[in-house]
C-alpha cells in the first residue's frame, strides 16, 4: 500500500494549489518543496513569491508611488520638498510582504492537513519518490498518483555570467539597496521591461538590448506600438535588434559589447540585469531509469489532461507547454487534482490572461489582430482611448486604450488588448465575457458603474459594433 494518495514535487503556485485542492478532495498528500528565504528557513510559494511575482510588483507599486509623487504631485495639489527613495525602506517591506504571504501558505498546508516534506525530491520507478532533506538524510515515500510541480529558473547567458551585485538575474535584481547610476537589462521582455521600469523611476539610467527586431511580438502590435511609444518617453532606452556577446568587468564599471544593423558597438554601465526567459526545472526531477519523456528545450511531454508518458504522473505549470504564468500552473494544478479524485476540470488555454505590470499596464487575453489576420477571419474592432475616460482623467493617469477584436459575421469576441491604468484589474472582465463565449452585444448591453475604468472596456465593445458614444465611431 503507498504511503500517500498524492505526492506533489514543487510548492509554487502550481504545486501547492495542486496539494491543496487534493486534500480538500480528501486524498492524503504529501508536498516536497526545498525552498531556503533569505534568512535560510524553508518556504513555500516557489519563484512567484518568493523572488518573482510578489517581490517585483512591491517593488513597482513602490517605485510608481515615488514617481506619481515626484512628477505629479504639484498636479494634485501636493507639495513636497526633498523628496527622495528610500531604497532599504522599500527591499524592507518588500521582504516584510513576502514573508507574510510566504507564511500564509504555510499555514493553509497545514490546516488542510498536507505533510510538508522539506528537501529535495526525486522520482523514481513505480511512483515513489526519494527525499533529501535539508540536513542531507535520504528517505522514500510511495504514492498511487505523483505530481510533477518544479516551476522555472532564469536563463543564463555564458557571455555575461553573473557576478555578485554587479551581473544579476531577474532575482537579484530585486535585492539592490541603492539606486546605480547606469543600467542595462538584457531583453524586452515582460521580466526586463517591469525590473527596468522600477530603476528608472527611482533615478538609474536604463538602457534595454532586446536581440529581436520586434517590440513584444506575442502582444497586439497596435498595443505594442503604443507601449515602446510610451517606454520612450518615460526615458527607457530600448534598443531593438541588439545582440550582446560579451561583457567585461571593469573595477567599477560593467563593458558590454553588442552588435546591431549598424554594426558593432560598446556601452558602459554600473549594474546588469539578464533577463532573457526562463527554462524548466527538469534535468534533476526523475531518475534515468524512469524514461520521464522530454521535449528538446527541457519541458515534460504531458497530454491534455497533464498527464505524462508515465501513469499516474503528472506535470503543471512552468514544466509544461503554454504560458510561464502562475494562474496558469495553478489552475492546472486544480485541474489535476479534480482528474485525480474522478471529477471534471478544464483549462481553457485560450481564455488565460497575460499582464506586464509596468506603467501603463499591458494586458491581453485571446488572438492578436495580427493573428486573425492570418486566419481571414472577418473581423471588426472597437477602440476605446482612457483620454475619453472621465475616471482615469481625474486620475491624472489618461494614457492607453481598449481594442476589443470581434468576429464580423458572428459578433463572438476573439480578443481584448488593453494598454493603461490599472489594466490587470479590467482584462478579468474580458476574460469572463470570453469564457462564455460572450459577443460586443453582450458586453454592450451590461451596465458599467460610472465613473470607471472598466468603462471603456464598455466602450469599445460598443465601437465594435459602431455605437461607441463617447468618442466618433471607426467600426472596421
Amino acid at each position: 500500500m503507498a504511503d500517500f494518495d498524492v505526492i506533489v514535487i514543487g510548492g509554487g503556485p502550481a504545486g501547492y494549489v495542486a496539494a491543496i485542492r487534493c486534500a480538500q478532495l480528501g486524498l492524503k498528500t504529501a508536498l516536497v518543496e526545498r525552498w531556503l528565504n533569505k534568512t535560510g528557513q524553508p518556504a513555500l510559494g516557489g519563484t512567484c513569491l518568493n523572488v518573482g511575482c510578489i517581490p517585483s510588483k512591491a517593488l513597482l507599486e513602490s517605485s510608481e508611488i515615488f514617481e506619481t509623487l515626484d512628477k505629479q504631485g504639484k498636479q494634485h495639489g501636493i507639495k513636497a520638498t526633498s523628496l527622495e527613495p528610500d531604497v532599504p525602506q522599500m527591499i524592507k517591506r518588500k521582504d516584510q510582504v513576502v514573508a507574510e504571504l510566504t507564511g500564509g501558505i504555510a499555514g493553509l498546508i497545514k490546516a488542510n492537513g498536507i505533510e510538508w516534506l522539506r528537501g529535495q525530491g526525486l522520482l523514481r520507478p513505480g511512483r515513489v519518490v526519494d527525499l533529501t532533506d535539508l540536513k542531507g538524510k535520504q528517505s522514500n515515500h510511495s504514492a498511487e498518483h505523483v505530481i510533477l510541480a518544479t516551476g522555472s529558473r532564469p536563463i543564463e547567458l555564458p557571455a555575461a555570467p553573473l557576478a555578485g551585485e554587479r551581473i544579476v538575474d531577474s532575482s537579484g535584481a530585486l535585492d539592490w539597496e541603492s539606486v546605480p547610476k547606469s543600467v542595462c537589462v538584457i531583453g524586452a521582455g515582460v521580466i526586463g521591461l517591469e525590473l527596468g521600469s522600477v530603476w528608472r523611476r527611482l533615478g538609474a539610467k536604463v538602457t534595454t538590448l532586446e536581440a529581436l527586431d520586434t517590440f513584444l511580438p506575442a502582444v497586439d502590435g497596435q498595443i505594442a506600438r503604443e507601449a515602446l511609444r510610451q517606454f520612450q518617453q518615460q526615458g527607457l532606452d530600448i534598443r531593438l535588434g541588439a545582440r550582446m556577446t560579451a561583457t567585461k568587468l571593469n573595477k567599477s564599471s560593467i563593458s558590454i559589447d553588442y552588435t546591431d544593423a549598424a554594426g558593432a558597438h560598446k556601452l558602459r554601465v554600473e549594474r546588469l540585469i539578464v533577463a532573457v526567459g526562463r527554462t524548466p526545472n527538469s534535468e534533476s526531477l526523475a531518475a534515468p531509469e524512469v524514461e520521464l519523456l522530454l521535449d528538446e528545450r527541457g519541458f515534460v511531454h504531458v497530454d491534455e489532461q497533464c498527464e505524462t508518458n508515465i501513469p499516474g504522473v503528472y506535470a503543471i505549470g512552468d514544466l509544461v507547454r503554454g504560458p510561464m504564468l502562475a494562474h496558469k500552473g495553478s489552475e492546472e494544478g486544480a485541474a489535476v487534482a479534480q482528474r485525480i479524485a474522478g471529477q471534471d476540470f478544464h483549462v481553457n488555454y485560450a481564455c488565460i490572461p497575460n499582464v506586464i505590470y509596468t506603467h501603463p499596464e499591458i494586458s491581453w487575453v485571446g488572438k492578436t489582430e495580427e493573428e486573425v489576420k492570418a486566419e481571414a477571419t472577418d473581423y471588426s474592432i472597437g477602440l476605446f482611448p482612457f483620454a475619453a475616460s472621465g475616471r482615469a482623467k481625474a486620475m491624472e493617469d489618461s494614457v492607453g486604450l481598449v481594442k476589443v477584436i470581434t468576429c464580423a459575421t458572428t459578433d463572438k469576441i476573439l480578443g481584448v488588448h488593453i494598454i493603461g491604468p490599472h489594466s490587470s484589474e479590467i482584462i478579468g472582465q474580458g476574460v469572463m465575457a470570453m469564457e462564455f463565449d460572450a459577443t460586443s452585444e453582450d458586453l454592450a448591453q451590461i451596465v458599467f458603474a460610472h465613473p470607471t475604468l472598466s468603462e471603456a472596456l464598455h466602450e469599445a465593445a460598443l465601437g465594435a459594433e459602431g455605437r461607441a458614444i463617447h468618442i466618433p465611431n471607426r467600426k472596421r
